[in-house]
């Protein structure tokens, strides 16, 4: 799970994206899922991949996996 959270942190503060206005845009409380208050799943991780412009399999190709 820490990978996973590592890898949404680092899409979203490479593309200067806010916690606030990723929520703005998703209605997905990322910032609970990078603080580890709230586990993720499946389907939300594919809508983070969507917003973010990747695919499931590119998400999980990072070195940090």
């Amino acid at each position: 799970m820490a990978k996973i959270v590592r890898r949404i942190k680092q899409l979203r503060e490479e593309r200067k994206i806010s916690q606030e206005a990723f929520y703005v845009d998703t209605e997905i409380h990322i910032a609970r899922i990078e603080t580890g208050k709230s586990n993720i799943t499946i389907s939300t991780l594919n809508d983070i991949c969507t917003y973010f412009g990747i695919t499931l399999e590119e998400f999980f190709k990072s070195d940090i996996f």
